[in-house]
């Protein structure tokens, strides 16, 4: 029976998870992710494949790179069962409904000034609309919990397990009864790390023959978080002294909660700056933030204490959630002592750029940034020391204070990686994912001089037999 896995995104990149696993006829997709940053023109390319034939879609966990395009392939034929976590599958919803949002405003203000140019024809409508995500959300036909196992067909089943990386994040294990011979291949989605703000920590695989595991952090190691944590509370205090504003460019999911931690505790502690007035200024964090309240039993031990308590760990008497467009914009009114959370979190779109632009030339405001900055966005041309930016086609000097605090990040750095994949006994190669070139060669590198196990960087649409 022939097993074939071909890699139609997050190949040599990071954005764009889409795997392909063939096991006889039985046709399995893991992840379905929108490309983002330099390579969003992707998006619009046909998916290399039949959407029609894909009997299941396994979903690892609700970020937009993981996500982004299933209704795409809802509208491009696809019929098959979606398989996630509970959490995956409210997750997902919120975010593919917002992602639909964002790319009609895009598409609608692109389109009045094509039309001004009398060139509307160059603008590329929406990828989706809304009417496609709930469509596609029909498809979520089964949930799964962790370390629960589920029958494919007769000869493969699959089993998730906690990857530590965002509420419901899973990797996924997938057994296969190859005539007799059997085989395990591990997707790892994106793995966590073993210290969390919220969630439990990141579960240990200990058996596979093959595994495809992300990168993101490949070449580099974080900070811990304990060190982080006192970094940002550092940086908060610090910017308070010079007056002006504290901009957070927040991911809505996970990142915007452990911020809101973060902040509670310094409330509670005393050392939030008494005139601080905290705004999640994110429609999509709020929700995410309603939903992470809906599933207490994943999180860590400290916080099902506070829940228990009936503590609410997100909020607290400094903090205002800015639902409209109206409280967003009041938001620029305020001089000093305001501390932003808003998305996008990479700062390509949402009203992280309008706070921006009234921030960033202040020399006594600052920016923090608390998370992965890809190539080709505002937030990595920032981070990246560009004097001037451009938004909304203004262009904008780079004079606030700008903090880089890489410790947050809710992917494994290089020395997770390392440790999780040096526990799986079996492995006969690992074939690496979901990272910038570069990045892979030099987690390649350090693979082949620590484990004594192949290893190969995979290439978008390069197909393997297993």
């Amino acid at each position: 029976m022939s097993v074939f896995i071909r890699s139609y995104g997050a190949a040599e990149m990071v954005t764009g998870s889409c795997h392909l696993l063939t096991v006889g006829k039985l046709n399995i997709l893991i992840d379905c992710g929108m490309f983002q940053g330099e390579n969003e023109d992707l998006n619009y390319e046909p998916f290399g494949f039949d959407p029609r034939k894909i009997d299941y879609l396994i979903i690892t966990h609700g970020h937009i790179d993981h996500v982004g395009r299933v209704p795409k392939l809802y509208k491009d034929g696809f019929r098959g069962k979606i398989i996630s976590t509970l959490p995956t599958k409210r997750i997902t919803r919120i975010m593919l409904l917002d992602s639909a949002k964002v790319m009609l405003e895009e598409y609608q203000t692109l389109y009045k000034k094509a039309l001004r140019k009398g060139n509307p024809e160059d603008v590329k409508p929406p990828l989706y609309y809304e009417d496609d995500v709930y469509d596609a959300m029909e498809l979520f036909k089964i949930t799964l919990d962790y370390n629960q196992t589920l029958k494919l067909d007769e000869k493969v089943s699959i089993t998730f397990k906690n990857a530590g990386h965002i509420l419901g994040s899973a990797f996924v294990e997938i057994n296969i009864n190859d005539n007799g011979e059997k085989k395990k291949i591990v997707f790892s989605g994106d793995l966590g790390l073993k210290e969390r703000l919220i969630i439990n920590p990141i579960e240990y695989e200990n058996f596979a023959d093959y595994v495809y595991t992300e990168s993101t952090y490949g070449n580099r190691n974080h900070k811990s978080l304990e060190e982080s944590v006192k970094e940002f509370k550092e940086a908060i205090v610090s910017s308070f002294k010079d007056g002006g504003n504290v901009v957070i460019p927040t991911f809505a999911l996970e990142r915007s909660q452990e911020i809101l931690y973060i902040l509670r505790k310094m409330y509670d502690e005393g050392s939030l700056p008494s005139n601080a007035r905290v705004f999640l200024d994110s429609p999509l964090a709020i929700s995410a933030t309603r939903v992470f309240l809906q599933f207490p039993e994943y999180f860590n031990e400290e916080l099902k204490q506070m829940i228990k308590k009936g503590e609410n760990p997100f909020i607290f008497p400094k903090v205002e959630f800015t639902q409209t467009v109206e409280e967003s914009k009041k938001i620029n009114d305020i001089k000093d002592g305001a501390i932003i959370l808003a998305g996008s979190g990479m700062c390509t779109g949402g009203r992280i750029k309008h706070h921006l632009k009234h921030n960033l030339w202040r020399s006594e405001s600052s920016v923090v940034f608390v998370g992965y900055q890809t190539r080709g966005t505002l937030g990595r041309a920032i981070i990246d020391g560009a004097k001037k930016v451009h938004i909304y086609g203004e262009e904008i000097a780079v004079k606030a204070k700008i903090y880089t605090i890489n410790g947050f990040s809710s992917h494994a750095d290089q020395k997770m990686l390392l440790d999780w994949l040096k526990n799986i006994k079996g492995l006969r190669n690992i074939f690496i994912v979901h990272g910038d070139k570069e990045v892979m060669q030099v987690f390649k590198e350090k693979l082949d001089s620590t484990l004594k196990v192949k290893s190969h960087i995979v290439k978008k649409g390069e197909g393997i037999h297993i």
